[in-house]
This record gives C-alpha cells, sequence and structure tokens, in this order.
C-alpha cells in the first residue's frame, strides 16, 4: 500500500525534487499504527534518505504530523505540558530529541534542513497548510475515526459549542490516537491496520450489496452464480439495510450528526464540509488552503469548483495521498481522485496546482 518503497515509484517522485526548493511532508508520513514504532522507522529510512539526498543541502522539508504519526509530537508535548506553553495558534514550532521519532525522521533526511510545525505551516502570506485530521470532529460520514472522535467529545466533555482551538481538537483526538498508537505497540505488525482500511472495506461492501440489489450487472451480481457468493451477498444486503437503523441510533446515542451515505459524492462534501468548519472555528484567514487526510485529490476537472470554496471564499486544495487502496478506486483506477501520486506544487505568487507524478507510468500500482 505504501508505494514509495517501490523503487519505481520513488524514483518518479525524486525526478520532480530536482525542481523545487522545499518539500512539504502533509502528514502520515509515517504508520505508526501499523506495528512497532521502531519497525515503521527502519522501514522508512531509506525511503527518507533517498527524498533527503535528492534534495541535498541548502534545501528544506517540511514536517506537519497528522494523525496517523501524531506520536511523532509526543515528546514535544510532553515538554510543553510541563510549563506554562503558549497557545498552539496556527503553527507551533516542534522540537525534538535525537531520541524521540521525530529525531529519527530528521537524522533520516540527512543534509536536508528540517522543521516541523503543527497543526499547519504558512506556505506564504496566502497559503495555509494542515494535514487535515481535525475534520474528523465534524464530518457526517460514519468512518471508524469520526465514531472514536464522537465518543472522545463526550468522555472529554467539550466546552459549549465545541471546539475553538487547536488546543480542543487536541483534548478530543489525542487520546484516541494515543490509544490506537499503543495498541500497535502492544500487539505487533499490522495491529493497527484498521481505522482507515476498515471503513474502505466498509464502504465497498454496502455499495456492492446496493448495486446487486438494484440489478446492476456489476460484481455483486456476477456472484450469484456460486453459492459461496450467495451467502456473502445476502450478508452484505443485510448490512446496507441495518446500516441506516445503526446511524439513526448512533446520532440519537449523541455522536453525530452522521448520514448513512458512503458514496463518492458524500466523502467528498463532507471532507470539503467538514474542513471548512475546522478553518472557521480556528478563525484561519487564508485566501488558500492546502489539506490532505482524506486521501481524496482536488479539485479536478470533474469537480464543482464552488464546492472547493470553504466560507469566506477560502480556496480549498487536497493532494490526496501515496497510499494504494483498491476500495476507493472504483471501475476506472487509473481516473479515480484516490489514485496515488498526487502533489500540490507552489511557485512563485501563483496559486496552488496539482500534479500527479504517477500517471507518467501505467499502473503503478496493482489492482
Amino acid at each position: 500500500m505504501d508505494l514509495l518503497r517501490r523503487a519505481q515509484v520513488l524514483e518518479l517522485l525524486l525526478a520532480q525534487l530536482a525542481g523545487f526548493d522545499r518539500l512539504v511532508l502533509l502528514g502520515d508520513v509515517l504508520e505508526l499504527r501499523d506495528g512497532p514504532a521502531r519497525e515503521v522507522l527502519s522501514a522508512a529510512a531509506p525511503v527518507l534518505a533517498e527524498l533527503g539526498e535528492a534534495l541535498g543541502p541548502g534545501r528544506e522539508v517540511v514536517i506537519v504530523p497528522g494523525n496517523h504519526d501524531h506520536q511523532l509530537l509526543q515528546g514535544w508535548l510532553a515538554r510543553r505540558a510541563s510549563d506554562v506553553p503558549p497557545p498552539l495558534g496556527l503553527e507551533a514550532v516542534v522540537d525534538w530529541r535525537a531520541d524521540e521519532p521525530l529525531g529519527a525522521v530528521a537524522a533520516a533526511l540527512g543534509p536536508v534542513e528540517v522543521r516541523a510545525a503543527y497543526p499547519g505551516v504558512w506556505l506564504r502570506e496566502d497559503v495555509y497548510a494542515l494535514h487535515g485530521h481535525y475534520g474528523d470532529r465534524h464530518t457526517t460520514v460514519p468512518m471508524l475515526e469520526r465514531l472514536g472522535a464522537g465518543v472522545m467529545a463526550r468522555v472529554v466533555v467539550e466546552a459549549p459549542g465545541g471546539p475553538r482551538r487547536a488546543e480542543d481538537y487536541e483534548a478530543t483526538l489525542a487520546p484516541l490516537y494515543a490509544w490506537l498508537y499503543a495498541v500497535a505497540q502492544a500487539r505487533g505488525r499490522n495491529a493497527g491496520r484498521g481505522s482507515h482500511g476498515a471503513s474502505a472495506r466498509a464502504r465497498g461492501m454496502l455499495q456492492g450489496a446496493r448495486a446487486g440489489g438494484r440489478g446492476r450487472r456489476g460484481a455483486a451480481a456476477r456472484n450469484l452464480r456460486h453459492r459461496g457468493a450467495v451467502t456473502r451477498t445476502l450478508c452484505h444486503r443485510g448490512a446496507a439495510a441495518a446500516f441506516p437503523v445503526l446511524i439513526a441510533a448512533l446520532n440519537r446515542a449523541g455522536l453525530g450528526p452522521l448520514r448513512a451515505d458512503l458514496s463518492g459524492p458524500e466523502l467528498r462534501h463532507a471532507a470539503l464540509c467538514a474542513t471548512g468548519e475546522v478553518l472557521a472555528r480556528l478563525d484561519v484567514r487564508a485566501p488558500h488552503v492546502i489539506f490532505g487526510h482524506t486521501h481524496r485529490a482536488g479539485p479536478l476537472g470533474a469537480d464543482d469548483p464552488a464546492e472547493w470554496l470553504a466560507p469566506g471564499g477560502v480556496q480549498l486544495l487536497n493532494p490526496g495521498s501515496w497510499v494504494h487502496e483498491p476500495a476507493f478506486l472504483g471501475e476506472r483506477p487509473h481516473e479515480s481522485p484516490y489514485r496515488p501520486g498526487f502533489c500540490a506544487v507552489l511557485h512563485g505568487e501563483r496559486a496552488p496546482t496539482l500534479i500527479n507524478v504517477l500517471d507518467a507510468v501505467t499502473g503503478p500500482a496493482p489492482a
């Protein structure tokens, strides 16, 4: 799934770096929910070293941790907690020690200048970038992390009206991230492979069941030829029928608002609305905001430009991810907005734009 460990894919990114002064790693650089941190760092070090070598001295790597590598912040957050810290604001400078995970990442990057910022970073006076995981507190799509955020909001008892500062979001979400990280450390490799992957599988299952139920000649309908597949299809249809009931129960329990819609348009719309909500609550005043987290790149050619405008006319841009997720790619994976390989490019005074580095090759990831 993590494509940058493939030599051909990494070479395509390295070739692009020659024309840039700064590389921004906008969160989830490491999958610290997939096993012990030492193993994850060992697997990532060769890739990070090649990135640093390709950039070379005098250039910069900026690291903005996300939810899957939130543990990179723990040493810094612990030091902040021992004093009366200044507000996080929109960009706090993150420090590290050599024996901490963030120190290991910086060391692996070698000759480049490394800095880390959180919860986001100003790339220009008119361009702000953040990972985007705070949106999990507001999205209406019932992904597992959204449900966890809803539970934690009740446990920590948020202030009336919900979060208004980065510290408020951290109070709700950081305990969830710490628990997921602890599970991965205790149970070993692949322990944490579930928060996003399980949601992706559930979405695929429910959509397949709905397609079969409408008589479409899709995979679910074709599978009816086989007895084993009949059982699976019937179970999937049962799950699809029960799903709205489950969502209604979760809303009554105060974990919402949630919607029983896992369609592609709803995933996109809900993520954009949630991001706009975060920006409004944090009072981000920037004409352009780059965010990731959802793995859905955009705006792309078929997208409605108006949907990618947050309140106040903020232009949103998402560079997707470099993780291969078959459940999200659909029937035309090489046209999917979830296909890996997108990057946001910031050049001079121009508005941020999207490119896809991997579109130059055929089939960078297996079906």
